[in-house]
C-alpha cells in the first residue's frame, strides 16, 4: 500500500463517523503519526510504499479510529501551545480555549515576571508546562489526584525539560490543601460538566476521555469552583489572581461565588467561539 492509497483508505474507513473535511484532518494526523512524514514530503513521496510495521500499524490505528477513540490517543500525541505533549486516556486531550486560559495569564504576568503558580487538576500538565515555558524565572506546581494523570505529567515535563513540581493531591481535601504553601497564581480547569449534559456530547469524548476529569454532580455543578474559591482565597497573596476555564452556563454563577469570597475585579471573558469560558479575580 503506497502513503496515497493509505490516506484514501483512513478517509473511506471512518467515512461514517465524520465529515469529509474532519476525516481527512484525523488520516492526515495518522500519516504524519505512521511515516514521520509532513503533509508536503507525503505528497511528494505519494508513491513510496508503507513498510510492514508502518502497515501494521495503519490497521491498528483504524480499528481505533472506528472505534471512535479520538485520534490523539491513537498517536499518543497531542498539541498545545506550540508544544506536543503525551497524552492517553488517563488524561484529557488539550483543547484550543484552554490555550486561550494561558494567554490570559501571561499577559498579565508579563514577559519578565516570576510568579509563584499552581495549577489545580493539571492532566497532561498542559497549563502549567506552558507557563513555564513562557514564564522561565516562575515557581510553577501542579496537582492531580489522578496518579496515572500525573505520571503524563511528569512524562510531559521530562520530554520538554521543564522544571514543573507536581503533587498527589485532592482539591476537595481541605486538611491535604492546607500544607500548600502561597501562590501569587492559581489556575485551574476543574471538571465542570454535568451528568445531564453527557447526553450532548460527542461519544469520542464522554466514551474515550477519563470521567474523573470531566464530570460533576447535577446538583453540584460548582463543586469544584467551591473548594478551589475557598482555597485559593487561603493561599493567594494580597493581589494574588484565581484564573477559572468554566462551564459556559456556569459563567455568572462562578463570577458571583467568587464575589461572594471576597475577589475583586471578577472579570468574566469569552473564547474564541463566542462562549462564556473563563473568569479571573484578584484578592
Amino acid at each position: 500500500m503506497t502513503i496515497q492509497t493509505a490516506f484514501t483508505y483512513i478517509t473511506g474507513a471512518i467515512s461514517d463517523l465524520y465529515d469529509e473535511r474532519e476525516a481527512a484532518s484525523i488520516a492526515h494526523i495518522v500519516m504524519e503519526y505512521l511515516t514521520g512524514l509532513n503533509k508536503l514530503d507525503r505528497i511528494v513521496h505519494k508513491t513510496k510504499l508503507l513498510t510492514p510495521d508502518q502497515s501494521s500499524r495503519l490497521h491498528v490505528a483504524i480499528e481505533a479510529l472506528q472505534r471512535q477513540e479520538p485520534v490523539q490517543y491513537v498517536t499518543g500525541t497531542g498539541w498545545f501551545y506550540g508544544m506536543e505533549l503525551l497524552v492517553n486516556s488517563q488524561v484529557l486531550i488539550p483543547r484550543p480555549e484552554t490555550e486561550e486560559l494561558v494567554e490570559w495569564i501571561l499577559t498579565d504576568a508579563g514577559p519578565h515576571a516570576a510568579p509563584r503558580i499552581l495549577d489545580i487538576g493539571t492532566g497532561s500538565g498542559c497549563i502549567p508546562l506552558a507557563l513555564k515555558k513562557n514564564l522561565p524565572a516562575a515557581q510553577v506546581s501542579a496537582m492531580d489526584v489522578s496518579t496515572g494523570a500525573l505520571e503524563v505529567a511528569r512524562s510531559n515535563a521530562s520530554r520538554l525539560r521543564l522544571d514543573v513540581h507536581f503533587l498527589l493531591m485532592d482539591a476537595l481535601q481541605p486538611a491535604l490543601v492546607a500544607t500548600l504553601p502561597a501562590f501569587d497564581v492559581i489556575v485551574s480547569n476543574p471538571p465542570y460538566i454535568t451528568q445531564s449534559e453527557q447526553q450532548t456530547m460527542q461519544e469520542q469524548v464522554w466514551g474515550h476521555e477519563p470521567s474523573l476529569a470531566l464530570f460533576v454532580p447535577d446538583n453540584d455543578a460548582l463543586l469544584f469552583y467551591r473548594h478551589i474559591t475557598l482555597l485559593a482565597k487561603s493561599k493567594l497573596v494580597p493581589g494574588g489572581a484565581l484564573y477559572f476555564e468554566i462551564n459556559e452556563a456556569l459563567g455568572k454563577e462562578v463570577v458571583a461565588l467568587m464575589e461572594a469570597n471576597g475577589f475583586q475585579l471578577v472579570t468574566l471573558r469569552q473564547d474564541m467561539f463566542g462562549k462564556d469560558r473563563m473568569v479571573r479575580g484578584t484578592i
